[in-house]
């Protein structure tokens, strides 16, 4: 396998989901309006984010229906072919607690990475200390909605409120505010959704590398997932993880090692993805 050099994850600053200042100005009035009818243009269709792997430790096809760059989406690092630094983007859903996520939380602590957590209101609801002690400890901890409802389905004012109730939500339970980052529930999207969250201040992280690992009745095992990163990781890569999977929590230490020992990762690094850029930080471990 190629040698690579960083684990990152996705971090950033909340941005503040406000609105217009003056709304009885007629200009800002006039503003939002157009804003409203531009939205309302774009379209409807539901689109299903889906991946094709690619041997060789290389970034996969992906879906290119809609310019992705344009909503402040993302599914890898954008510079990373440009880049001599090597970086992953370790990121997990937590849809629901299923026993793992501590585990987690202790195997990244202990090999200092930093990784996005995206939650939905129920998960912080049934699990405020977990997400207090993700930000604690450095994590990302990103927006996954209230319901877990596909965003296509829904009108522009309940995407808003599934969006602006989790994020409120885990600043009133957690004392935390939520990073402004957001994975749309089941990958499903469509550009009017994709416009709606960059207009609301949200990156769209979507991933480049996924496998079936939320069916807790039938589980990949640890040895496949350690195989998967091994042949599939790629530089700048989002693996997308699911915090439910046993053998995500059995395997974690084991790849972060293997892929240390191989020299994929040197030294731990955490980045913001801002504008189209990949910001490097610095190592963040609270």
């Amino acid at each position: 396998m190629k040698h690579w050099i960083r684990i990152a994850a996705a971090a950033g600053i909340f941005l503040c989901l406000c609105g217009c200042g003056d709304k009885t100005s007629d200009r800002k009035k006039e503003e939002v309006k157009t804003t409203e009818e531009a939205l309302m243009a774009l379209s409807q269709e539901k689109e299903g984010w889906w991946l094709k792997r690619r041997e060789g430790n290389q970034p996969p096809e992906v879906s290119d229906k809609i310019d992705l760059s344009k909503y402040d989406a993302y599914y890898m690092d954008p510079k990373a072919s440009d880049s001599k630094k090597k970086r992953i983007y370790l990121t997990f859903d937590c849809g629901y607690e299923n026993g793992f996520t501590p585990k987690i939380l202790d195997v990244l602590k202990k090999k200092k990475v930093p990784a996005a957590f995206f939650v939905t209101k129920p998960f912080i609801r049934e699990n405020p200390d977990l997400v207090k002690r993700m930000k604690k400890e450095g994590h990302v901890v990103g927006n996954h909605t209230v319901h877990h409802k596909s965003m296509p389905s829904l009108s522009d004012r309940d995407n808003k409120q599934e969006i602006y109730d989790c994020a409120e939500y885990c600043k009133e339970a957690t004392g935390y505010e939520m990073d402004p980052f957001i994975r749309p529930p089941m990958g499903e999207y469509s550009e009017q959704s994709l416009k709606l969250t960059k207009k609301l201040g949200y990156k769209t992280i979507f991933w480049s590398m996924a496998y079936v690992d939320f069916d807790v009745n039938n589980q990949p095992g640890k040895e496949y997932v350690i195989e998967h990163f091994d042949r599939y990781a790629h530089n700048g890569a989002i693996p997308l993880i699911h915090n439910v999977s046993q053998s995500n929590a059995e395997a974690l230490e084991t790849v972060i090692e293997l892929l240390k020992e191989e020299s994929l990762f040197d030294k731990i690094y955490v980045s913001v993805i801002y504008d189209t850029d990949i910001k490097e930080m610095g190592i963040l471990i609270l």
